[in-house]
């Protein structure tokens, strides 16, 4: 894609950032102790706490990730919405009240409070940095995506901008300024996504693209002298040469050629887009109705459920997979965007990207749901909220109020998703733009503003990130567990130098894994809260003989079955630059093993530990 950088986009971004580094001066007066730096002094209204949970929440994978895997993949993405949502079942029944009255200012405060154990502070410290580091990773990404088009400067800036202003919000006033600008992001995107929905809808489906709209082209083979082809993946792909410009195809059944989308780098460095530089902006955005029922070229302005059913009996044409192939002329490595046909039909159905006829690809669907249903009542930056609530009775008001705004934003999504795939707004090399892109399709001043509120979403949501770290270093690791004792002033100087810190190793993770669907790293940071994190708050509340021993194993064993699981999986030998196939197993998400892993652990270890709860109050 060709993004320029426009003034007006430029303006109120600024604007965004501007006011969002002003909250964080303001409220950095309140931020003097230990309390008011991690917890916001726990001052904070249960209905401003409920938007802050749903900004905090509605995070790079919300905004960018799903609608980006619903407008390349259909009905599939809309299932990580339904996963995301369904955790705060969890969290509102079985959390929130016990975080609150068990806890101080972070999530290993509640498991270790009728233990005092070194074991229990040590791991819960750890795995709170793990957690959040995952969760970290698309954050920093989306960042980078979304300053690309915003501003026209590369994804490095975007994600070392994003890490400076974070860094900022949190040196200054910690909790207290992370809240507020939660709440004005969370509020901010549930409306502009309510209006883009809306214009989604106004707007209707047409077979004709929009002008801009890259429209892949159907020619007989005979007509054209193909300089070079090649194969991959049971696909010939033809180059041919016309005025010295190389543009690439499809070979299909019947001597045809449809035309593609292609990336490649010259010798000397140079990337070409169709066979052209990137000024020329030949590379554009895909996505079109190819047909739609009774004959029709547009529908005009549709109801909710008539959208859905006129795509069920419609035909679209997607840029699901992108191919590498090598040309038999000796030329270099191109990578092809091949465009697919679907019916709409299989679009509203699962099946796109969770392969459910395999047995892996069940596997890996359930792990995914066990992974997005647990892992929400786990995540410390989303556990800390509760303590920045006055009472238990507020901690569970606002998780109803987070449970509206979450629930009612990923309906959205559905629309947004589905909007980008229709009306040819997708970048091929970026399914994450798809949202943003959709605004600009409508409208320049919507498309900064709502890049502005993604940014600003990325914003708050790196920023409970890293309070949740730093208070694990200053107050789990440093005080509890080592015994360095400080006065408050000690403990929140500690705090803000680990935000510097995890501030930093996030920019660099966020460079490192460029290109990666936002919503899919997010799913592998649910999985680790899941295996690490749940089994543990589940069995201290419900399981008299729970022991610390128990809890300490369990998040190990939970933790690095996870990560070790990810770490070897097809995806991640991808992102090392093998080849995925050759990955020594084909599950990408680890849950089915290591929730269970974790939960066998705890029960053993607390049963061959029983002496040491001896004396000790049950908390349940």
């Amino acid at each position: 894609m060709n993004y320029v950088a426009n003034p007006i986009a430029i303006a109120i971004f600024l604007a965004f950032v501007g006011f969002v580094l002003g909250i964080s001066f303001y409220f950095a007066r309140k931020a003097k102790s230990a309390e008011g730096y991690f917890a916001a002094g726990g001052t904070i209204h249960w209905f401003v706490n409920g938007v802050a949970f749903a900004g905090d929440y509605l995070s790079a994978a919300s905004f960018l990730g799903i609608c980006g895997l619903i407008a390349t993949m259909g009905y599939d993405g809309f299932l990580y919405s339904i996963g995301y949502l369904a955790g705060w079942i969890v969290a509102l029944f079985v959390v929130a009240e016990p975080m609150k009255r068990l806890g101080k200012y972070t999530f290993t405060d509640a498991l270790d409070s009728k233990f005092n154990s070194k074991g229990i502070q040590l791991m819960a410290a750890i795995s709170t940095l793990a957690v959040s580091m995952f969760y970290l990773i698309p954050q920093m990404v989306g960042a980078g995506v979304l300053v690309t088009p915003l501003l026209g400067l590369p994804h490095w800036i975007g994600v070392c901008m994003v890490g400076a202003i974070v860094i900022t919000i949190v040196a200054t006033a910690g909790m207290t300024s992370t809240t507020y600008v939660q709440f004005l992001k969370g509020g901010l995107l549930i409306i502009f996504s309510t209006v883009l929905s809306i214009a989604v809808l106004n707007k209707g489906l047409s077979t004709e693209p929009r002008p801009e709209t890259f429209n892949p082209r159907t020619i007989e083979a005979s007509s054209v002298t193909a300089a070079a082809t090649a194969e991959y993946l049971d696909q010939t792909f033809v180059k041919v040469v016309e005025d010295g410009v190389a543009n690439w195809w499809i070979a299909l059944e019947g001597g045809k050629l449809l035309e593609a989308q292609s990336k490649t780098e010259t010798a000397d460095g140079a990337v070409l887009y169709n066979g052209a530089p990137k000024e020329e902006n030949k590379f554009k955005s895909v996505g079109l109705v190819t047909k739609l029922p009774d004959g029709q070229t547009e529908t005009g302005k549709v109801g909710v459920f008539k959208y859905f059913s006129t795509i069920q009996e419609s035909e679209v044409v997607r840029y699901p997979k992108s191919k590498v192939a090598k040309f038999d002329d000796g030329s270099d490595h191109v990578k092809v965007f091949c465009p697919e046909a679907t019916d709409g039909a299989e679009l509203m159905i699962p099946g796109q990207k969770f392969k459910l006829k395999s047995g892996i690809g069940k596997l890996n669907f359930i792990s995914l749901m066990l992974a997005l249903f647990f892992g929400t009542a786990s995540l410390p930056h989303v556990l800390i909220r509760y303590y920045t609530v006055p009472s238990q009775r507020d901690a569970r008001k606002s998780t109803i109020v987070a449970i509206a705004g979450i629930g009612f934003f990923y309906v959205l999504t559905l629309f947004m998703g589905l909007g980008a795939m229709t009306l040819g707004v997708i970048d091929v090399e970026s399914g994450n733009m798809s949202a943003p892109l959709l605004a600009k399709a409508f409208s320049l001043v919507l498309f900064s503003i709502i890049s502005a509120i993604a940014f600003a979403t990325v914003l708050g949501t790196v920023s409970g990130l890293i309070v949740a770290t730093s208070g694990a270093i200053a107050h789990d690791l440093m005080d509890n567990y080592m015994g360095i004792k400080m006065t408050d002033n000690q403990k929140v100087l500690a705090g803000k130098i680990a935000a510097f810190v995890v501030g930093i190793i996030a920019i660099c993770l966020g460079i490192a894994f460029k290109g990666m669907n936002v919503a899919f790293l997010v799913g592998w940071a649910f999985a680790v809260a899941a295996s690490a994190n749940l089994p543990s708050i589940i069995m201290l509340l419900f399981w008299k003989k729970t022991t610390a021993k128990g809890i300490a194993w369990s998040i190990g064993v939970g933790m690095v079955s996870a990560l070790g699981i990810i770490l070897t999986s097809p995806s991640m030998f991808g992102q090392y630059g093998l080849d995925p196939a050759s990955a020594i197993h084909s599950l990408d998400n680890p849950g089915i093993i290591s929730i269970p892993l974790s939960f066998i652990t705890l029960v053993v270890a607390s049963l061959m530990t029983q002496k040491d709860n001896e004396g000790l109050k049950y908390v349940g």
